[in-house]
């Protein structure tokens, strides 16, 4: 294909792509299958990989992630972020009205315009929009300036990466609320407790951390979703907020539909009253209501405070509580070892949700609360989605109650329970012997980061444990069809299922296989690092501990980690019963194809927003050419390639220490 067709494919693929995602996520139509459309998705994916010039940043490949951000650039908000203040009653918001009213110099009598929006329980973003196209997008920071997230705000579905039509000014930008919703959380920590991982605590918490994942094909996979509320630009023509939501409405911005105009204070109190108790019917999380004077003019005429504006405030809706009586303390023991306690409470309504358990995270936190068996105890939704015990009401302590004292042995196996000194949870140490840590190893192992047996779960694990077919991972290349078919509800259909998932999995490259073994605190990124770093296992494996801190992002508590787990003869074993077996114990060598020597032995730094590539496709250029693009600024480097809203702190570590600095028409030059 020559890069003229080339480049037509791929505009042709993109518009298709974009006007199916719009239809399915702004108009609820699926115009073809999931399967038509991941179709042209791949064949979209394979033609900017192999023409990377052609790849734009408002490409629809952009959705499923791929780039790895190191470092998370720190820019200056071009209109700050303020913070509101809070009330919690009616009286405080009557306040507000007429503080409103006496600036503006209204009678008493007099109706101010407001509208209400639902105070969303997520991360606060802000977007902006060059030409019709998503450039940046940065997270609050304090306010003054955040951190640079574009990768992984491009990877949200209903969030525009080409804004729809033409009737948009040349630059603008959009804020709202990132959030992760009660069904996506509840799917993530179903896969974190498969696999024997600890779960997440809330989805506020989650979504945050998410945004900040270096890895965005993982923050894909997540399905964050977004909110917006606010529209900013200069020479707007919207005369009021309503007005301008409604644009953004317009443009094809995913804007929640609870937002209400309110023509005085008594709809105020009114809209919040109504959703104090419909909040909890929504997808995601809310805990208050923020509430705006309509007007821009009178915003403008109200003005600001040092802190926040005079023409918004934010009403909380007080934390859900409720008591009921703790009946008794249960023990799960997970993959790695660690002995978490959990409340097993007498059902009770809460938030919209029945409760009867609630996690008590260690030891030293029921120490902290005095629990006894039989209180009565204060139960919250933090984050209005995992219940905690915030207290005790020892007023109604029965005499019969029983003192908590955490076990000396684990619950599963007997075995001596061990704390680690700086810990907070205690572990037992019997990882080759205690049955949910054998099962949960081998469900670890299995997962989609790893090497994604699908055909196995949980139940079927736990049979092949009890029937004594697999009591580590290496087992499972070791089943018989007679074996599979000799367990309940198994037939010959499900057997070879199986088995198939089973030799498929040789092919999963080292770094999935390594994150499989379940070394302690090596996730999938630190493990990826590793292979690409040693390539081998037997190199991973005579790595001393000053190679392994070498490894970017490699403290000294993994790399401890690893040592010990390969000075164990037994993971050893294991180790030679894998390789034997076929896995894949070798990281392939990224292919580049070279375009010309230009930049041998040149490294830069790349970063800033540019015109004619995305950063991906600009460091894809630099290393077809010859060169090598690192993460930090050093004396050593060669150049930085800095685009449009490039970190000033970047830029001037750079002038510092005398690094070239060029531009994007520069760095074309040098390729040409």
């Amino acid at each position: 294909m020559t890069p003229q067709e080339a480049e037509k494919q791929i505009a042709t693929l993109s518009e298709k792509i974009s006007h199916y995602n719009y239809m399915y996520y702004q108009k609820h139509i699926s115009e073809v299958s999931d399967y038509e459309f991941d179709m042209l998705l791949e064949k979209l994916i394979k033609l900017e990989e192999e023409f990377p010039q052609f790849k734009k940043i408002d490409s629809p490949t952009q959705r499923v992630g791929g780039t790895i951000t190191k470092d998370f650039e720190t820019i200056p908000h071009k209109y700050p972020m303020l913070s509101l203040g809070n009330t919690y009653s009616k009286e405080e918001l009557e306040d507000f009205d007429k503080r409103v009213k006496n600036f503006l110099g209204l009678a008493e009598t007099d109706e101010v315009n407001y509208v209400c929006e639902l105070k969303f329980d997520g991360v606060s973003i802000s977007i902006t929009y060059e030409d019709g196209k998503l450039v940046q997008a940065l997270t609050r920071g304090d306010g003054v300036q955040g951190d640079d997230v574009t990768a992984n705000i491009k990877t949200i579905r209903t969030l525009p990466l080409k804004i729809r039509g033409k009737d948009y000014p040349k630059s603008f930008e959009v804020r709202g609320e990132v959030f992760l919703s009660h069904k996506n959380f509840a799917k993530l920590n179903k896969e974190r407790e498969a696999a024997g991982e600890s779960l997440y605590a809330n989805p506020r918490n989650t979504a945050s951390g998410t945004l900040k994942l270096q890895d965005s094909s993982e923050t894909a996979r997540r399905g964050l979703d977004c909110y917006l509320y606010f529209l900013l630009g200069e020479n707007l023509s919207h005369k009021t907020h309503t007005a301008s939501v409604e644009q953004l409405v317009e443009w094809g911005f995913h804007v929640s539909p609870t937002y209400q105009t309110c023509k005085n204070i008594e709809e105020v109190l009114a809209y919040i009253q109504k959703w104090e108790t419909e909040r909890h019917q929504l997808p995601l999380d809310t805990d208050g209501v923020v509430i705006k004077v309509n007007e821009f003019a009178k915003q403008q005429e109200l003005g600001l405070t040092s802190k926040s504006p005079r023409w918004a405030i934010a009403y909380k809706y007080k934390a859900e509580s409720t008591a009921t009586v703790l009946k008794a303390v249960t023990y799960q023991v997970g993959r790695t070892g660690a002995v978490t306690p959990v409340a097993e409470l007498e059902p009770v309504l809460l938030a919209g949700t029945t409760v009867k358990r609630a996690s008590l995270h260690n030891a030293n936190e029921i120490e902290r609360i005095g629990l006894q068996i039989g209180d009565t105890v204060f139960v919250e939704k933090g984050g209005e989605i995992i219940p905690k015990i915030t207290g005790v009401d020892l007023n109604k302590r029965p005499v019969t109650s029983i003192p908590l004292v955490f076990p000396t042995l684990c619950p599963e196996c007997g075995t001596t329970l061990k704390r680690k000194e700086g810990e907070a949870l205690h572990y037992c140490p019997n990882e080759k012997g205690c049955p949910p840590q054998i099962k949960g190893k081998v469900e670890h192992f299995i997962q989609r980061k790893a090497t994604d047996i699908d055909s196995l779960g949980e139940k079927i694990i736990d049979q092949l444990y009890q029937a004594g077919f697999v009591k580590n991972v290496a087992d499972l290349y070791d089943l018989t069809h007679d074996q599979l078919t000799s367990l309940d509800r198994f037939g010959d259909k499900l057997a070879n299922k199986i088995r198939q998932g089973v030799e498929e999995s040789k092919q999963v490259s080292f770094d999935r296989v390594l994150f499989g073994l379940g070394i302690r605190f090596v996730g999938a990124s630190v493990a990826k690092k590793l292979a690409e770093r040693f390539e081998t296992v037997e190199a991973l494996q005579k790595a001393s501990l000053e190679e392994l801190v070498a490894v970017p992002e490699i403290g000294e508590r993994i790399a401890q980690s690893v040592i010990e787990w390969f000075e164990d003869t037994d993971h050893l074993a294991l180790l030679a019963r894998l390789q034997q077996a076929g896995l894949q114990f070798k990281q392939e060598k990224k292919v580049i194809t070279l375009k010309g020597s230009q930049l041998e032995d040149k490294t830069f730094v790349v970063s800033g927003v540019f015109q004619q590539y995305d950063r991906n496709a600009i460091k894809a250029e630099i290393e077809a050419h010859g060169g090598k693009v690192v993460s930090s600024i050093s004396a050593k480097l060669d150049y930085v390639l800095a685009g449009d809203k490039m970190g000033p702190a970047k830029l001037e570590k750079a002038k510092k220490l005398k690094v070239t600095v060029i531009s994007e028409d520069d760095f074309i030059r040098m390729i040409a």
